[in-house]
């Protein structure tokens, strides 16, 4: 597969877009209803993962890449901005996935922040390109599992940051590069058993 940053851009705007909207446009995936979605609301996370190797076709922590970072994040967080989320970004697994957030962010929802500067092989180039363009960036141990949307590109695992109950987004847009692309959203839990409206 070749490659260019034009086609990660894409590919990176339109599954962003995918995930924001899920739900609210009434897209319906492989017999799953999102009719128990809630849309975002501004204020609410959401959280990517990404590793820019596998986004390249290698493997995890070999060829981590400033410029498909720089790319990815390009179109991602104006979409969060445009419609007033929160983008957390997580880092890598050297950093105990740990994530950096907005001050702003770490203060509303009350996070940790702990002591450590993504670097490009501890952290991950994802996280270090947050680090230069988010306003006020802090990096915290963790968000307490307050995401309401999520993005994994490349097998990174965040669903440790996703509020109960995640389901998965039936994307159509599942692949940035040669990543694959796994999203999440969030819906309150269903309780009350067979009696129960919802």
């Amino acid at each position: 597969m070749e490659l260019s940053l034009d086609l990660i851009k894409a590919q990176a705007r339109a599954a962003m877009t995918e995930l924001v909207n899920y739900g609210e446009i009434g897209l319906e995936y492989a017999g799953t209803s999102t009719h128990n979605i809630p849309p975002l609301k501004a204020g609410q996370i959401v959280v990517i993962g990404c590793s820019t190797s596998r986004v390249l076709g290698e493997h995890m922590g070999t060829h981590s890449s400033e410029d498909i970072a720089h790319a990815i994040m390009d179109e991602v967080l104006p979409i969060a901005k445009a419609r007033g989320l929160y983008l957390a970004c997580q880092c890598c697994e050297h950093l105990n996935r740990a994530v950096v957030v907005e001050r702003e962010c770490m203060e509303k929802y009350g996070f940790e922040e702990v002591c450590v500067k993504p670097a490009l092989h501890a952290g991950g180039a994802w996280s270090v390109r947050a680090t230069e363009v988010f306003a006020d960036p802090v990096v915290v141990e963790d968000i307490k599992g307050m995401a309401r949307a999520g993005m994994d590109i490349g097998g990174v695992l965040i669903g440790m940051h996703m509020h109960a109950v995640a389901v998965p987004v039936h994307a159509e847009n599942d692949h940035i590069g040669a990543a694959n692309v796994t999203m999440a959203r969030v819906r309150p839990k269903l309780i009350g058993g067979a009696r129960a409206q919802y």
